[in-house]
């Protein structure tokens, strides 16, 4: 359900400024997408701290991966608790860091559960969704990393995790469908649309330049698309 990625290279000169209303910054996609990364990048360049999805926490996530339809209520709680737990704790900036940035919304377990739960097991998830919603703090603003079905299988396969190496194309799919649609009916807040399909801002520092400045200084009240100049070099991914 959520993904993570390798520790990115080291970056950071001098912490850029972020404005003073951005203390939290969420970092959204599909698995695939590059949220942790980026999540991470971002941190480092702002001199922030992350905020990461305990998905390793998750002792059903393999055997979701192998039957979605007998362990996803298992799996879905499991993350609904983990998120929960995590997002209570997040009450602004610290001593140490002026900014946190999260890989995650406690809002897009809900595009998971609508997804994979249903009946009674959907029933029982929203309950216990809508009294935990509460008492959650908001992001001050949501990055959406956008891409394509086809780009974020082939980083999938790239990053070939065990429990990810058999990932099922439809799932992915149907997933980018409900964050698309999730995303482009957004009124929450503060929403960056970035379209990552066809840039690369792991290997490339100036891609990942554009991408940071357009978050650090991002002031629309409510929902900003954002499309970054490809660079020069050839695309892993191709055209």
């Amino acid at each position: 359900m959520p993904e993570s990625s390798e520790n990115p290279r080291s970056v950071a000169t001098e912490p850029l400024v972020v404005r003073e209303d951005l203390s939290l910054i969420a970092i959204e996609g599909v698995i695939g997408a590059g949220k942790t990364t980026l999540a991470r990048l971002l941190a480092e360049r702002v001199g922030g701290s992350v905020l990461g999805e305990a998905f390793d926490a998750n002792p059903f996530l393999e055997r979701f991966y192998s039957d979605r339809k007998r362990w996803a209520f298992q799996t879905q709680m499991s993350f609904l608790a983990s998120r929960f737990k995590q997002m209570s704790a997040v009450s602004g900036p610290d001593l140490f860091h002026n900014v946190v940035v999260a890989d995650y919304t406690f809002d897009k377990d809900r595009i998971f559960a609508r997804l994979n739960l249903a009946g009674d097991e959907l029933a029982l998830y929203d309950t216990l969704y809508e009294m935990m919603k509460t008492t959650v703090r908001a992001p001050d603003l949501v990055v959406y990393l956008q891409a394509s079905t086809e780009r974020l299988m082939h980083n999938i396969r790239l990053r070939a995790r065990s429990y990810e190496v058999n990932m099922d194309r439809e799932y992915i799919d149907e997933l980018n469908t409900a964050y698309t649609s999730y995303f482009f009916g957004y009124t929450h807040g503060p929403l960056l649309i970035i379209n990552v399909d066809r840039i690369d801002f792991v290997r490339n520092e100036t891609e990942l330049d554009e991408i940071v400045r357009q978050i650090v200084s991002y002031n629309h009240p409510a929902t900003t698309y954002f499309n970054p100049t490809p660079s020069q070099a050839p695309s892993l991914f191709g055209t």
